[in-house]
């Protein structure tokens, strides 16, 4: 029998799926859906806690990691809850550490898609507020000239409709709530965004899952790197399509064959 080409987590009679986009010897990649923490282990008051819910999986044998045979996944880098999109875990302890690396010393390329409230003056821009924590405003950060910590996020403008617009982001450093707060600080904040921005929910919305399969307008489309194992490029893209049309974009024409 095949192996499935998604993971589910769950209960088994209500179990949720999330599609794999890429697997090797050493990492395994998922499209993440909205809605799931990457919180400590331990942090037992949601259901939705990933890393829980994926190692409950494999402990409990769910045929999609019991026929790759693993042992052990463990998230490389972040992506916030309510962001959709590639989420790249190691099959190893040594693989995590080996491809946080990547992610520390910027040789992860990473790319974005977000739509935000506006039009932006410019059709690229790259911004370099440096980002810390908001003072009594816990998990919130903020532009902080003075202490914070050094960032940086290329943006580009893709299309607009004239009240909102489609932007591709491809943050160099990887701080927290990057892409969102730098948006923020240019006028725009990213369509949907409860913390930063108007808090205006959009997405498309799923009649047989009863919620919002895109509440917030930003998605992890693409990461590349030079595989430190193999020795070769590697580039692994999420589908763009569905995220589009909820927000009443047409999908990028398909390229002739």
């Amino acid at each position: 029998m095949a192996k499935p080409n998604f993971i589910e987590l769950g209960d088994r009679k209500d179990a949720i799926r999330m599609p794999i986009l890429y697997e090797d010897r050493s990492v395994f990649a998922i499209d993440k859906a909205a809605g799931w923490m990457l919180v400590p282990f331990d942090w037992q008051r949601t259901r939705f806690n990933l890393q829980a819910a994926i190692t409950s999986a494999i402990r409990a044998g769910f045929f999609w990691s019991k026929s790759r045979n693993l042992k052990f996944l463990q998230n490389i880098h972040r992506l916030d809850a309510e962001t959709t999109g590639i989420l790249l875990f190691g099959k190893s302890p040594g693989a995590v550490r080996t491809f946080s690396e990547l992610f520390e010393t910027r040789r992860m390329h990473k790319r974005y898609l977000a739509v935000v409230q506006g039009v932006p003056k410019h059709e690229e821009w790259v911004c370099n507020a440096p980002l810390g924590s908001a003072p009594e405003k816990i998990g919130r950060v903020t532009v902080d000239p003075k202490s914070g910590k050094e960032a940086e996020t290329a943006f580009q403008v893709l299309r607009t409709n004239g009240r909102q617009t489609l932007v591709e982001a491809r943050p160099i450093t990887g701080r927290t709530h990057q892409i969102r707060v730098h948006l923020l600080h240019a006028g725009h904040p990213v369509v949907g965004d409860e913390l930063y921005g108007t808090g205006a929910r959009a997405g498309r919305w799923s009649k047989h899952r009863h919620e919002v399969e895109f509440p917030l307008a930003l998605r992890a489309v693409e990461l590349g790197y030079q595989d430190p194992f193999q020795r070769k490029p590697v580039r692994i893209q999420a589908a763009s399509s569905s995220f589009l049309k909820a927000f009443g974009f047409s999908p990028p024409p398909t390229p002739p064959a």
